[in-house]
């Protein structure tokens, strides 16, 4: 039996501490793909409320009808599309959001109808959660990727077989009349 020296102790405490190391590394990174999963189900439910809202705001008959098609069809597009043309099809909704309501008297309009107040009031929020939650989503995303690309993760692969996370890209920006109500 080999004697136990100190240099053999020393260098069973460094393995142990790199082996504690990379279990927390992976840990994290775990976590962090847990959050993505997260951030990206409350962006998804948050765009399904903006394009469930429009579609309801398209279909009540408060709007004129060029105005309700427009607003119906980029709604109905948005929920239906697929995962791959997700991103496309909810920056088209956020730009026939603006061209519907790129006036103020459009919203004052909607308003002035019956239950007007209240839809207006739940269109407004659901544009304004967008891009708070695609931010939310983004940044997480950015967290994960900073950390999957330093060089321990790799070389010990402790990502595991968890793919690459992506940003979701689109164009959010609020129509100017609905924007100044959030305010």
């Amino acid at each position: 039996m080999l004697p136990v020296t100190p240099t053999l102790i020393w260098a069973l405490v460094v393995l142990v501490a790199i082996g504690l190391y990379l279990s927390w590394t992976a840990g994290r990174l775990d976590r962090l793909h847990a959050r993505i999963d997260a951030a990206r189900a409350a962006l998804d439910a948050q765009l399904l409320r903006r394009a469930s809202v429009a579609q309801e705001l398209a279909t009540s008959g408060v709007l004129d009808p060029a105005a309700s098609i427009v607003l119906y069809e980029a709604a109905h597009a948005a929920r239906q599309a697929e995962e791959e043309q997700r991103e496309v099809a909810e920056s088209e909704l956020s730009q026939a959001l603006r061209a519907v309501f790129a006036d103020a008297r459009q919203v004052e309009a909607v308003r002035e109808a019956p239950g007007g107040e209240a839809a207006t009031h739940e269109l407004t929020e659901a544009v304004r959660r967008v891009p708070m939650a695609r931010r939310f989503h983004n940044d997480t995303v950015g967290a994960a990727r900073r950390l999957r690309e330093h060089r321990k993760v790799r070389w010990f692969r402790l990502a595991g077989h968890a793919p690459f996370p992506m940003a979701f890209e689109m164009d959010d920006e609020a129509p100017a009349a609905l924007a100044d109500r959030a305010s």
